[in-house]
């Protein structure tokens, strides 16, 4: 799929930062587009059919739609998805229920719907994962696992189809967006925990994994991303200890004092003689 001129792509989350672009650079690269997200309409000349993916019946309608309105499917972008604060040591609430069917359910909903045609076609199936499902973060248990199950249903479909359809990963990092909005309002902003890394580039990664002479495996979007990935998969002590370094320092600095998802963490931190010093997670 070296040149996407023709080439018949579902957008899921057409509406949200990545979709929007995404949808633009396909259909510039020559691609026919549908987008599939919550509000459907047009976006810059791009059908978007209303669906909640997280209605499997659904997703399965919306998915054979778009494929109707294409003649057929080469390309799926499951892009579709939603962040939040999920403490770990905390129940799931809705919050992370809705992380859990969003980002993952919808997506293997979504893709089992279009198993038939790009099976057809010899087409490939792109998951937008994070890099939180290789390096996770303490307070956003839910996008960690949601993420990270992504890509172990990427690794069994892969298995299963990957003799007729390619299955790619792709890992961003921190992108302006929406998406981080519920955390920023929870008093737990990533600003200084993460890089931002620009929403092009992420689509360009996107993009690469899609025109590859060979569908790639996991697909990082910096280089800086592919260190961090390797660290992690590689030695994952030293990337817990890094993790823990940060958040020690935000502490110490009281960036979390006014969070009360992050109280009960604050206050193991700051307890006992040892336990506030920022050497203990060095």
């Amino acid at each position: 799929m070296s040149d996407l001129t023709g080439r018949r792509a579902i957008v899921t989350g057409a509406d949200g930062t990545f979709g929007r672009l995404l949808c633009r650079r396909l259909t510039a690269e020559g691609a026919r587009v549908v987008g599939i997200d919550l509000r459907g309409g047009e976006l810059d000349g791009v059908t978007v059919l209303p669906c909640d993916l997280t209605d499997a019946t659904a997703a399965a309608q919306a998915v054979a739609q778009a494929v109707d309105l294409l003649g057929g499917l080469d390309l799926l972008i499951n892009n579709a998805g939603v962040g939040g604060p999920a403490p770990a040591e905390l129940a799931p609430g809705a919050a992370a229920r809705q992380q859990l069917e969003v980002n993952l359910l919808a997506a293997w909903a979504t893709t089992a719907a279009a198993v038939p045609s790009l099976e057809a076609s010899r087409g490939r199936v792109i998951f937008v994962a994070s890099r939180m499902a290789v390096l996770p973060l303490p307070l956003a248990a839910a996008y960690g696992v949601s993420k990270r199950a992504l890509v172990a249903y990427a690794d069994a479909l892969r298995l299963e189809v990957g003799t007729h359809i390619g299955v790619s990963v792709v890992y961003p990092s921190m992108v302006a967006s929406p998406i981080h909005d519920a955390s920023a309002q929870a008093g737990l902003s990533l600003q200084g925990v993460s890089r931002y890394e620009p929403a092009a580039g992420v689509v360009s990664a996107i993009l690469r994994a899609a025109t590859a002479r060979k569908a790639p495996r996991n697909v990082a979007t910096t280089r800086r991303g592919r260190l961090e990935m390797a660290i992690a998969r590689h030695f994952p002590a030293l990337a817990d200890r890094m993790v823990r370094r940060t958040i020690a320092t935000r502490i110490g600095k009281g960036d979390l004092d006014a969070a009360p998802l992050a109280a009960a963490m604050v206050r193991r931190h700051g307890a006992g003689s040892d336990s506030g010093k920022l050497s203990r997670f060095s």
